[in-house]
C-alpha cells in the first residue's frame, strides 16, 4: 500500500480563484503565471485547466514552455525572464512563444538573428524593483528599436514589477506607478502581480499576471478584503501511522528538542521534508487531525513528524491529517518555519503525488 501522503488538487477552487480575478479586473485580460511548476502544482495539469479560462500564460523560461507546448497547450506563453541565448529565440517563434525584453543584449540578440516569423513582445520597464528591466530614462530607445525590427510584431505591450505591492501601507507601489505614468510612449501595458491585482485597481491596466492567488493563497501581508474569497487549490496531507504514550521528562525526535511537560501522547505523520513540510518548521507549528488543530512536537525528519495530541484523545490510527491548505492556511505554516508560502507549494516534490480531487 502506497504512503498516504498527497498534494489535493481542487480544480474548482482554481476555476473560482479566476473568477475572484475576472471580477476584480473586469476591462484586463489575465496572464496566469504557471511557472516553477505552476507553483508546486503541476504546470502540464494546471496550465490544461487554465487555458480555456485565461487570456494567456507565463513562465520563467523557454524550458518550462516546451514542455508546455509538448504537452499540447496551445495558449500564449510568455517568458518572463526572456531568452538566456540568441538560439533560443528559433525556438520561442517555432513555438509561437511570446518573449519578454529586459536588457540590451536581449535586444542586439532579436535584432541581430534570422527567424521563421516574427515576436510579441513585453518591453520591460525596471522602475523600482531594480532586478530586471530597461532603466526609464532608455525605455524609448528601446521600444523604438523594437518597433524598427524585422522579427517583432506589432502588438508589442509595456509590462513593469511592483516590489511591495503586498504591502497596502509601502509608498513605492505609487511611487512606482509614477514612473510607469510617465513614459513617452503608448501601448497596453501591464503592471500587477497577485498582490498589485488585489489590492491597486488603479495598476490594472491592460495586462493583470496573477500567480500565486490563482492557487488559492493571499499574497498580503496584511488581510485584504479581497483575498478573503480564495480558495486552496492544494491540500497537503498525511496520515496517523503511529501512537504512542510517554511520560513526564521523555523527550521526542532527533535532539529532543521537545519533553513532555505532562503524560502525553503522541502521534507519527508519515510526513517530513523529503515530502516538501519544511524542517525549519518549530515546535507547536500547527497541523490538523481530523480536522481539529494540535501542535508539532520535536524536529521534523526526512519521512515524518511527530505531533502532541494529548488534547485529542480520539485521534486514531489511520486518522487523516492536514499539513496545509483547506482549513489550514499555507502562509500560517510557513510563517511558523520563518518562511513564506511560495516557497512551501513550490518546493514540493515530485516524492508527493499530485491528486486531482475535484476537477
Amino acid at each position: 500500500m502506497a504512503r498516504p501522503n498527497q498534494a489535493r488538487l481542487d480544480l474548482g477552487a482554481l476555476r473560482h480563484n479566476v473568477g475572484v480575478a475576472r471580477r476584480l479586473a473586469p476591462a484586463a485580460r489575465i496572464m496566469a503565471v504557471v511557472k516553477a511548476n505552476a507553483y508546486g502544482h503541476g504546470a502540464v495539469m494546471i496550465a490544461g485547466a487554465l487555458q480555456p479560462l485565461v487570456d494567456a500564460l507565463a513562465v520563467a523560461c523557454l524550458e518550462e514552455a516546451v514542455e508546455l507546448r509538448y504537452a499540447g497547450v496551445t495558449a500564449p506563453i510568455l517568458l518572463l525572464e526572456g531568452v538566456f541565448a540568441a538560439a533560443e529565440l528559433a525556438t520561442a517563434a517555432q513555438l509561437d512563444l511570446w518573449v519578454s525584453m529586459d536588457n540590451e543584449q536581449q535586444l542586439h540578440w532579436l535584432e541581430q538573428v534570422t527567424l521563421p516569423s516574427p515576436l510579441t513582445c513585453w518591453l520591460k520597464i525596471d522602475t523600482g524593483m531594480h532586478r530586471l528591466g530597461v532603466a526609464p530614462s532608455k525605455a524609448a530607445q528601446y521600444y523604438q528599436r523594437l518597433r524598427n525590427c524585422r522579427n517583432v510584431r506589432d502588438d508589442i505591450v509595456t509590462c513593469t514589477h511592483f516590489a511591495s505591492a503586498d504591502d497596502v501601507h509601502s509608498a513605492q507601489t505609487l511611487s512606482q506607478l509614477a514612473v510607469f505614468d510617465t513614459l513617452p510612449f503608448t501601448t497596453p501595458r501591464s503592471a500587477c502581480n497577485s498582490a498589485g491585482l488585489l489590492a491597486w485597481p488603479r495598476a490594472h491596466f491592460d495586462w493583470v499576471r496573477p500567480g500565486y492567488m490563482l492557487y488559492g493563497n493571499s499574497p498580503m501581508l496584511q488581510d485584504h478584503p479581497q483575498a478573503q474569497g480564495l480558495i486552496p487549490v492544494m491540500t497537503l496531507t498525511s496520515a496517523v501511522i503511529a501512537l504512542r504514550d510517554i511520560s513526564i521528562g521523555d523527550a521526542v525526535g532527533y535532539g529532543g528538542t521537545w519533553v513532555a511537560q505532562r503524560p502525553s501522547r503522541i502521534a507519527t505523520v508519515t510526513i517530513g521534508y523529503g515530502d516538501g513540510y519544511p524542517r525549519h518548521a518549530p515546535n507547536g507549528t500547527p497541523v490538523l487531525i481530523d480536522g481539529q488543530r494540535a501542535p508539532l512536537a520535536g524536529r521534523v525528519s526526512m519521512d515524518m513528524i511527530t505531533v502532541d495530541v494529548t488534547e485529542l484523545p480520539q485521534v486514531q490510527l489511520g486518522a487523516d491529517v492536514i499539513l496545509w491548505g483547506t482549513g489550514l492556511p499555507v502562509a500560517e505554516v510557513a510563517y511558523c518555519a520563518g518562511t513564506v508560502g511560495y516557497e512551501l507549494i513550490t518546493r514540493m516534490p515530485a516524492r508527493t503525488p499530485r491528486v486531482v480531487v475535484s476537477a
